[in-house]
């Protein structure tokens, strides 16, 4: 391997949805930091085979509010 254009390696924690942790090697921020995640294998409907909907911003609301008439004939 070339020196120096590697990006360091280093003891990172994650946090999952549920409040549980685990430590692990990341190149993601400094040594010691902590990731915690929005999605992870126990909330994601993919694994879950549950759907939950998450309205950030209001983007849920705002396409009901532009497709509520659609398809309706007047």
């Amino acid at each position: 391997m070339k020196k120096d254009i590697h990006p360091d390696y280093h003891e990172i924690n994650v946090v999952m949805t549920d409040g549980s942790s685990f430590t692990t090697r990341s190149t993601w921020g400094k040594p010691g930091d902590t990731l915690r995640l929005d999605i992870d294998p126990k909330s994601h409907p993919a694994w879950t085979g549950v759907q939950k909907l998450l309205d950030t911003g209001g983007q849920i609301a705002k396409f009901n509010k532009r497709f509520a008439n659609f398809g309706l004939k007047k």
